[in-house]
């Protein structure tokens, strides 16, 4: 996780939770994604590999802090597939 600054995170937060409001589908959300790494409008490959691996890092968090804890829970009902 990218942790920044808490002003820049406040200010972001906002931003992100007023955006968030408004996306209805997965369609919208990878339109918002699209356009804002366009944005960064990259000149040369080493600019485009770091976005990548900045999609890339936001992912393992993503699944880090949300699909993780998520999948421990359903095992702990479910039981292991590994028993």
């Amino acid at each position: 996780m990218p942790y920044i600054n808490p002003d820049r995170a406040d200010y972001l937060s906002d931003k992100i939770y007023e955006l968030s409001r408004n996306i209805h589908n997965l369609g919208e959300l990878n339109y918002v994604i699209t356009k804002l790494l366009l944005s960064e409008a990259p000149a040369i490959y080493s600019d485009f590999a770091a976005l990548i691996g900045t999609l890339e890092c936001a992912q393992l968090e993503f699944y880090r802090r949300a699909v993780a804890p998520y999948e421990d829970k359903k095992r702990a009902e479910n039981g292991d597939v590994y028993e």
